[in-house]
């Protein structure tokens, strides 16, 4: 199997040392809802860690919550309610979404808030092994003091722009980067033996990695907009810390989600969420949609190309309700696994490896018309269906007592939510999640619907 490291810049052999994947994926910062760019970022990795997993991997997949910042700070100002409460409110939210586009839960979720301790220690070992520097009640990674800084990115510190524009004066280097920003007056801070304050976004990384995979990461992932600075920060601040390097085997990144010329971001305004496409789409077209790019490149969406996985989708879910003859002659399925696991090792070609699965599609409506035995075919569309994650399933629908018994569990899921009982409330969540329910909490109440 080959993976592209974006460190090398090339095609690698994986060969990790055992039989368990240490994957890491850079997480949502939870001040807002999901949008389609993340839909994006979370099936690509989605997808590879169902194939490693197929492949005969056990994957130990992390991802990380941010769950405190200046968005957030800001956004809880603006709405009037405690910080704590905005990120409950969009965690919970991530969860409805994720588990909407069937992507598969994260061994560990850890947050910011909840890594203190280890964020400290981290710093710390940074300070004293000459890598860090105090000012002014911030904590700062000196750049310069690590000869190795620029190698993800393939550019020298001269190079590159200053991308830490606050407080630049207490800096020794305008490149240096902050580890630990000391309190402002009226936001959320913790005791550190620097002062009162709270962890730059870099190091929170560093230390929710290595205190739940180890020195070394087999993969760590996320989106091309993470290379410089996070990602190459996490390089310095890491191995710096633990004298162990590789920090990472193998760096993935994906491409970026376009809206006509330009990247969907929240900054830019031009968001398609996550609810917003799946009122429109199942979420088998969704994945399909964007597997059908390569991973590395970018996409652009395309309301056309949506109906068109639609489709594509309703092909699949056909070809498994066609009817055959038992004991006839069968329809030949192994090449079409075997070109499956040849694309999918070369740098996980999803789109090459779903080009594979149409094609047994085809076989499979061929044998059905001549009478052949086409169960063995269906059942391998099926398994390779269940490792790009499509669930091909019909919209469900309910019986008078199913509706009353979700709207029960909704109820009582609100009177969680007013009494900020989030983990009672996630619990009902996960409840109605398992009965095929997504729900959506409005300004106007909840709502939900069966998830496509």
């Amino acid at each position: 199997m080959k993976i592209y490291n974006t460190l090398s810049g090339q095609k690698e052999e994986f060969l990790p040392p055992g039989s368990e994947v240490k994957m890491y994926v850079c997480g949502v910062t939870v001040y807002d809802v999901c949008h389609f760019g993340h839909a994006l970022s979370y099936i690509s990795f989605d997808v590879i860690r169902r194939y490693l997993e197929y492949r005969g991997y056990k994957v130990k997949y992390v991802q990380n919550f941010t769950d405190i910042d200046d968005k957030i700070i800001n956004r809880a100002n603006e709405r009037k309610i405690p910080w704590k409460e905005l990120v409950e409110t969009y965690i919970a939210e991530f969860y409805v979404d994720i588990d909407a586009l069937n992507i598969k839960r994260a061994t560990i979720y850890p947050r910011a808030t909840e890594e203190i301790p280890k964020i400290i220690e981290v710093i710390q070992t940074l300070i004293d092994k000459g890598h860090a520097y105090v000012s002014e009640g911030s904590v700062y990674f000196s750049v310069k003091s690590f000869p190795g800084y620029g190698k993800l990115t393939h550019q020298s510190p001269e190079d590159m722009r200053v991308t830490e524009t606050s407080v630049t004066e207490t800096k020794e280097d305008p490149l240096d980067f902050a580890l630990w920003k000391t309190a402002k007056p009226g936001e959320p801070s913790w005791t550190s033996p620097w002062g009162e304050g709270r962890p730059g976004w870099h190091i929170e990384c560093t230390a929710m990695s290595i205190k739940h995979l180890g020195t070394t990461l087999d993969i760590h992932a996320g989106g091309q907009d993470l290379i410089f600075p996070h990602h190459e920060n996490e390089i310095a601040q890491s191995e710096c810390y633990t004298g162990v390097e590789p920090f990472v085997r193998i760096w993935m990144h994906n491409g970026f989600l376009q809206m006509g010329a330009d990247k969907m971001s929240k900054s830019l305004g031009n968001l398609v969420t996550i609810k917003q496409a799946l009122e429109r789409n199942s979420a088998d077209a969704i994945r399909l949609f964007i597997i059908s790019s390569y991973y590395r490149m970018p996409l652009r969406y395309s309301l056309e190309a949506l109906d068109a996985a639609e489709a594509g989708v309703e092909r699949f879910r056909q070809a498994l309700k066609a009817e055959g003859k038992q004991g006839a002659e069968a329809v030949d399925a192994d090449q079409f696994k075997v070109r499956f696991i040849e694309t999918m090792d070369d740098d996980f070609g999803a789109p090459q490896a779903v080009a594979a699965m149409f094609d047994l599609v085809r076989e499979i409506n061929r044998g059905s018309e001549k009478g052949m035995d086409i169960s063995r075919a269906q059942a391998m569309l099926k398994e390779l269906a269940g490792v790009i994650g499509f669930t091909l399933q019909e919209e469900k629908k309910l019986t008078p007592d199913e509706e009353k018994k979700i709207e029960e569990l909704i109820a009582v899921r609100n009177g969680h939510r007013r009494a900020r009982e989030w983990k009672q409330a996630d619990e009902i969540r996960k409840q109605l999640a398992e009965l095929g329910v997504a729900i959506e909490d409005t300004s106007k109440g909840t709502t939900w619907k069966i998830a496509r």
